[in-house]
């Protein structure tokens, strides 16, 4: 049914009548993922045998049109998922569905959980309810809040196209611009010479939400060349941004502070602190 096995899997796990009751999926593409997890909402909601473009009941329409009241999908609502969407969607779930087996849930982005949403979320997770059923949605699923992470069944869908653009949605302009910035931005950490972060990212870089682009796209260079060093595929567009001279051991440590800064920065952590933070951590990696 579908083209990535770990999906099929949940499908086989549903007809076994032993779905999870929290699913935590790190994928490459968001758009097409919440493609894939409408057809399966209408399979494991479907009273009968699911089958495409049925026309025995309303609920695939529902789900198509985003009308199924028992389908609840929470994004960041700014630079994150604020406590009172949780709480919100607990009311929305107090009563069993109509139209459907399952009340389920989508946390887009589900890194934007704060420390108080997470914990609201925990309920839902530790002390699971049936017929309630979530998918936390992520590209990294690394900086996932640990206590979430812990208690859902993690798994990986990818899909074949892993454009940058259309993972950070976007335009070529943006990205050149980020390529020009990070450039610039590694060239200083690299050199001896003092790094103003306020007046090198912060004056071009102002909201939370492009800072967290930009490192995402640092850290995709870093990981190309650790490809590159293995010898397997890799996008050689992003490597020719900057130029990565460490062995993977290096850039494994490297990765792991951006991953971390990342993270930091998801919890609302001061900007100009976590930019000072990085420099520091960067320039102790070089040696």
């Amino acid at each position: 049914m579908f083209s990535n096995k770990n999906l099929n899997e949940i499908v086989d796990k549903y007809r076994e009548g032993r779905l999870a009751h929290a699913y935590l999926i790190e994928t490459n593409n968001f758009s097409k993922l919440m493609e894939d997890l409408k057809e399966l909402i209408k399979v494991i909601n479907c009273p009968e045998d699911y089958q495409e473009y049925c026309q025995n009941c309303n609920l695939c329409n529902l789900i198509n049109k985003n009308n199924l009241p028992s389908l609840i999908t929470i994004e960041p609502d700014a630079t994150s998922i604020k406590k009172a969407q949780i709480e919100e969607l607990k009311r929305a779930f107090e009563t069993k569905p109509i139209y459907s087996k399952y009340n389920t849930y989508i946390i887009k982005n589900a890194e934007k959980l704060n420390g108080s949403s997470a914990n609201a979320m925990l309920k839902f997770v530790e002390e699971p309810t049936d017929g309630i059923i979530g998918f936390f949605i992520t590209d990294n699923k690394d900086v996932i809040i640990p206590t979430i992470k812990s208690r859902c069944q993690s798994l990986v869908v990818n899909y074949e196209s892993d454009n940058i653009l259309d993972k950070l949605n976007l335009t070529e302009e943006e990205l050149d611009n980020y390529k020009e910035l990070i450039k610039e931005y590694i060239a200083k950490i690299n050199s001896t010479t003092y790094i103003n972060n306020k007046t090198l990212i912060l004056s071009k870089i102002t909201e939370r939400s492009s800072l967290d682009k930009m490192f995402k796209i640092l850290f995709k260079i870093y990981y190309q060349y650790f490809l590159k060093n293995l010898n397997k595929p890799f996008n050689e567009e992003l490597t020719k941004i900057i130029e990565i001279q460490e062995n993977n051991q290096e850039i494994i440590t490297k990765m792991n502070i951006i991953t971390k800064f990342l993270q930091d920065l998801s919890y609302n952590v001061n900007m100009e602190l976590l930019l000072d933070k990085f420099v520091i951590e960067m320039r102790r990696a070089n040696g």
